[in-house]
């Protein structure tokens, strides 16, 4: 263990990681409650196309896959609350347009490289020191402002229409978790990549929902299982030269499979 953390390398990947992994088991947790799992899985593999614009313009593809995502989890939001259409109607829409966007664009961009590998399945051994830090910052500011609004959200989750009765800024705290979830995905690109990254947002929330009833361990447990997973894929991905995106959503597998025989014990 400490040969491994010897490794600058290594260092860079397990502050980015336990980073994401406890910003992730947070919001997985709502995801859950919320039944928004396909959300997550939408706005996540709909940042293919923002990674694809910034191919084509020669930008930085986290920064137009980031603007992308908010731009597409607002756009979501409004056709499923005005436009009379179902909300994983509206996520169906983007997921798939996103997507041959994306592939058009690759095809299309002459800065086209192997990079785009990494964007899909993550890279999280080859993160720079920026970005590390950039990880820390961006998941210690959206954790501040989760604990903010956490009791909010919770009242919102379960009774949204006696929360605006009561007053509370329903739509600005569901945009406030929306773009949350926009940043998560951004920071979690360079870690499991765009097609793995779902699974960050739903397995942790989903195996301490079976755990346990209570809000708060829920969100303990959950924030465990992912640092847990984060922590254990990144040692077995460097002991047996296997890819970390891969698995640390293995292990988050594992994990969710356990809760499962321990709730059937029960």
């Amino acid at each position: 263990m400490l040969e491994i953390l010897s490794y600058g390398f290594m260092q860079r990947a397990f502050v980015a990681g336990i980073a994401m992994a406890l910003f992730a088991g947070i919001i997985s947790v709502f995801v859950v409650l919320r039944r928004v799992s396909f959300l997550g899985s939408g706005i996540s593999h709909a940042a293919f196309g923002g990674v694809a614009i910034g191919f084509f313009a020669g930008i930085n593809p986290l920064l137009t896959a980031f603007l992308y995502c908010i731009a597409v989890s607002f756009a979501i939001e409004i056709i499923s609350t005005r436009g009379r259409l179902a909300e994983d109607t509206a996520i169906g829409i983007f997921f798939s347009a996103s997507m041959a966007m994306g592939v058009m664009l690759i095809s299309l961009s002459k800065s086209y490289t192997v990079d785009l590998f990494g964007y899909l399945f993550g890279s999280i051994l080859a993160i720079s020191s920026e970005e590390a830090y950039m990880a820390v910052v961006l998941a210690a500011v959206v954790v501040g402002i989760f604990l903010i609004i956490m009791r909010d959200l919770l009242f919102i989750t379960f009774n949204e229409e006696l929360a605006v009765v009561n007053g509370l800024p329903v739509r600005l705290i569901k945009s406030v978790f929306l773009v949350s979830i926009a940043i998560a995905i951004v920071i979690g690109i360079k870690i499991v990549g765009i097609i793995l990254i779902s699974a960050l947002f739903v397995i942790p929330g989903a195996a301490a929902k079976l755990l346990t009833q209570r809000f708060y361990s829920m969100i303990a447990i959950s924030s465990v299982i992912a640092v847990a997973a984060t922590a254990s894929g990144l040692i077995l991905s460097y002991i047996y030269d296997l890819t970390p995106g891969g698995t640390i959503v293995m292990l988050l597998a594992g994990f969710f499979a356990v809760a499962f025989l321990m709730r059937k014990v029960r």
